[in-house]
């Protein structure tokens, strides 16, 4: 797919105004072992706006999301959420900040052994004194965020296919309202048309829910469709930053690699430590 062809199957969409950064790095390194991931990194993410953060594996993309909402503490500099530094806030103390993120991982990760509707309903239960009442309606009206009916309620995980667990995860990231919604992988292991609807969801609920997003994909379709800009990782620093259009026309030749070649071979081969 061309990148005209793509663009010409964006939404028309309007653009973000400029503000303050809801999301910043300042001089951010992380380190595994001898592997340095992230070398003194700076980064904005803009209120919001949908930011796409591209790189071969292991080059941290992952890991940056992770300090996004503090899974991950970074060796030197620091990482600020909404006015909030939490690089080095105790676990009680990143639960409000935690609690405008909502982060939707590469597995879906909904448990099993509870329904949809439970597998929903269980942050509202445990973060919110409402009634059952109000969690239910919460629960029908988030699943018509993501285009499912009120009939998958009842289904258990195990007879959901892949694209109807990432819409219900999805449906279960969105329920407690966040105000920054985070995405690994979004689209790994669905079909084109799949992911495509996917790709939707992700522009459709930035504007609808007002919230601003990260998103961490190998999947250049579907970067060029949702992005406003591109962050591109390349020897443990943000080698680039800039709209869909400056991306094309980057300096950063491997970018443009990456771009042409939808996922080049040597930007992806294996160079040890986390994802």
């Amino acid at each position: 797919m061309t990148f005209s062809e793509t663009a010409v199957m964006r939404f028309v969409r309007a653009a973000h105004p400029a503000g303050a950064p809801i999301i910043e790095f300042k001089h951010v390194s992380k380190a595994y072992g001898s592997k340095r991931v992230l070398d003194d990194v700076n980064l904005k993410v803009m209120r919001g706006e949908v930011l796409v953060i591209l790189g071969g594996s292991g080059t941290g993309k992952s890991v940056s999301l992770r300090h996004m909402n503090g899974l991950e503490q970074p060796d030197d500099g620091e990482v600020w959420v909404d006015g909030v530094e939490v690089s080095e806030l105790p676990e009680e103390e990143l639960v409000p900040v935690r609690k405008k993120i909502g982060m939707l991982f590469q597995s879906g990760a909904l448990f099993d052994s509870m329904t949809v509707f439970e597998n929903i309903a269980f942050a509202l239960r445990e973060h919110t004194t409402w009634s059952e009442e109000k969690i239910a309606a919460r629960v029908a009206e988030v699943l018509g965020f993501v285009n499912l009916e009120s009939d998958v309620e009842r289904l258990l995980p195990s007879s959901l296919s892949g694209g109807m667990k990432k819409r219900v995860s999805l449906a279960r990231t969105v329920a407690l309202k966040p105000e920054i919604l985070l995405y690994d992988e979004p689209t790994t292991g669905l079909d084109p048309v799949t992911s495509m609807t996917i790709n939707r969801l992700i522009v459709d609920l930035n504007e609808r829910l007002a919230t601003t997003s990260v998103v961490v994909t190998h999947d250049i379709v579907s970067a060029l469709f949702v992005a406003d800009r591109i962050a591109f990782l390349q020897n443990a620093r943000f080698a680039f930053v800039g709209t869909p259009d400056e991306a094309q026309n980057s300096d950063v030749v491997d970018l443009r690699a990456f771009l042409a070649a939808g996922v080049s071979p040597e930007l992806t081969a294996s160079k040890g430590g986390p994802p």
